[in-house]
């Protein structure tokens, strides 16, 4: 055991003490503070200035003289067309609307401008719809039900469980930005320290190191505590990477308008972390065994997409999983314990991931680690020494069998 905690303290240090896994941790720190830095900027620097639109109208109803006044400018009434147009052509105003005494009957208006438009500008119409309809509606109406005309609704959709009751998880942003970040997160995070142990493993394989450290330790030994140690420096830039995303989510509200929605509760980052955990051994085994088998880093790194390729299923489907996670499929994903981690990191914060399912989930997800790590310390065992020799599947059943 001490010798296995002396190869955990070596992997632990010389993984910190890597410029990728300085430069992979840190990153997302230092881009979250940038985001944060470059929008503040734009945002002070960037001041939109409202361009003033004075509109000239002429009106042959005589019904529209009221409520000249609208957002983005004002309507100047002229006489006759000839008069707004010479206001037109000596830049008075910016737009000519002619209503027409069969307006009523027919609802035509005719616009005069000076501008190359292939539609009319959506501030214009807006202008001029409000301007019609407070003006058709003064008469008959109150103000506050003329406002609502032009505004007749703002939509709150709220979703209910099957019981009635007002489903958890209504923040959209909370929904698909979070499990998203969380899935991207540990996708990276298990692939980039079981990485490290893969090329660990392969890379002393080649140069025959292993022969030196198999001459001190066992294999076990050896499996265990790089396993360990490269998981323990994965914990601690996972537990980096999770801090941003807290203290981003505790700040975006008040410095983004857009995020004000944005919360991440405690117990995602508990389930996250463990599922970190189980995710990574299972990988790590995975890695190791795979990295033992190949007889170079190159077959070794094609064998292991074998592996990569399902794990990585979730988040080609990510809105399928987010927006439908109690399908059949969300569920199958959720089970399958090479796509469980990165699943149910997508399902928890919409809140309809039943506890049996999490519960099953995580009893395959650590029975597979289990397996994963004691079929590894086999194949760990019997392929390390084996150089130059391509190895089939039926080669490893047969050496196993005899091992």
């Amino acid at each position: 055991m001490n010798k296995s905690l002396t190869i955990l303290r070596h992997e632990f240090l010389r993984t910190l003490k890597s410029k990728s896994f300085i430069i992979l941790t840190v990153a997302l720190p230092v881009l979250v503070i940038l985001g944060l830095g470059v929008y503040q900027g734009i945002s002070y620097l960037y001041k939109p200035t409202t361009e003033v639109m004075n509109t000239g109208y002429v009106d042959q109803t005589g019904l529209f003289s009221n409520y000249t006044v609208q957002d983005g400018g004002t309507l100047i009434a002229y006489n006759s067309e000839d008069e707004a147009k010479t206001a037109l052509l000596d830049n008075g105003i910016t737009d000519l609307f002619v209503i027409p005494s069969d307006y009523l009957a027919t609802g035509q208006v005719i616009r005069y401008t000076l501008s190359r438009d292939y539609e009319l500008p959506a501030a214009t119409v807006s202008q001029m719809k409000s301007f019609l309809l407070s003006n058709l509606l003064d008469s008959s109406v109150s103000p506050e039900i003329i406002e609502r005309v032009k505004d007749p609704f703002f939509m709150n959709s709220i979703r209910l469980d099957d019981t009635g009751e007002i489903a958890p998880g209504q923040d959209i942003v909370s929904m698909i930005v979070v499990p998203l970040v969380f899935a991207i997160i540990f996708m990276i995070s298990v692939f980039f320290a079981s990485g490290f142990l893969f090329q660990s493993v392969t890379e002393e394989k080649e140069n025959r190191i292993i022969e030196i450290l198999l001459s001190s330790v066992s294999s076990w030994q050896l499996l265990v505590g790089k396993i360990l140690g490269l998981g323990l420096a994965g914990l601690l830039q996972v537990a980096v990477w999770l801090a941003t995303v807290v203290v981003f989510a505790a700040l975006a509200p008040g410095l983004i308008p857009a995020l004000s929605g944005l919360s991440i509760p405690i117990s995602l980052i508990g389930w996250a972390l463990l599922y970190f955990i189980l995710g990574y051994l299972l990988f790590a085994s995975i890695y190791a065994g795979v990295g033992s088998v190949g007889p170079s880093a190159k077959e070794s790194q094609s064998l292991s997409m074998i592996f990569v390729i399902p794990a990585i299923i979730p988040y080609y489907f990510s809105y399928f999983v987010v927006t439908q996670p109690e399908s059949v499929f969300s569920r199958i994903l959720t089970l399958f314990p090479l796509t469980s981690p990165m699943t149910v990191m997508m399902r928890l914060p919409s809140h309809s991931i039943a506890g049996w399912e999490l519960a099953l989930s995580l009893i395959i997800l650590a029975g597979s680690v289990v397996f994963g790590i004691w079929f590894a310390s086999r194949i760990f065992r019997v392929f390390l020494l084996m150089y130059g020799k391509k190895i089939s599947p039926r080669d490893i059943f047969k050496y196993l069998k005899n091992a």
